[in-house]
């Protein structure tokens, strides 16, 4: 069974944690949803709680192996994940081993130039978040979602769906997405 993690934190943009633990659930993939603040409930972006499965620290200290994917949403939220050096370290041991590094909005400009996920790969990220790569310019801003090696990137909310089927198609195969895609495999 594939695994995925999921990322939040307060201000976490709430469509862009849910629409890809909705549809990576659908495909059968194992995905826990972990906080990266001492608390396991936060306020995201638009004030819905979102109860996480567990903190990072008690899944590191689970002594789990790393999963297939790693998923960091975008919003206000970005900035507490950037601002959380093992979540960081998380992402750069997923990016080192070649696992699927998943990042939306404001996540691939905030977070992943922290890493270095995001050298020689094209990628996408909302609007004027670009700016806070650095010497990491290989953006298409026009498109929805970017592919490139182990890297999906995807631009903001309202790529959300397009994004997380990426991730799908991924780790699971275009027989399962095309399931979900066509609404006939509910979980």
């Amino acid at each position: 069974m594939k695994k995925a993690v999921v990322f939040i934190a307060d201000g976490t943009e709430e469509i862009e944690v849910i629409t890809p633990v909705d549809y990576l659930r659908r495909a059968a993939v194992q995905v826990t949803l972990v906080s990266v603040s001492q608390s396991r409930t936060v306020t995201a972006a638009h004030g819905v709680s979102i109860n996480a499965d567990m903190t990072l620290e008690s899944y590191l200290s689970a002594g789990e192996e790393l999963p297939d994917a790693v998923v960091v949403p975008g919003g206000a939220g970005t900035k507490n994940i950037a601002a959380c050096r093992t979540a960081v370290d998380f992402v750069t041991q997923m990016d080192k081993a070649g696992k699927l590094v998943c990042a939306i909005c404001a996540a691939p400009g905030l977070v992943l130039p922290l890493t270095g996920a995001l050298k020689g790969k094209a990628w996408t990220c909302y609007p004027g978040c670009e700016e806070n790569a650095g010497e990491f310019v290989k953006t298409r801003r026009d498109e929805a979602f970017v592919h490139d090696a182990n890297l999906i990137t995807g631009r903001g909310p309202g790529a959300a769906e397009q994004f997380s089927m990426e991730i799908v198609r991924t780790l699971t195969g275009d027989a399962i997405f095309t399931k979900i895609k066509e609404g006939s495999m509910q979980r």
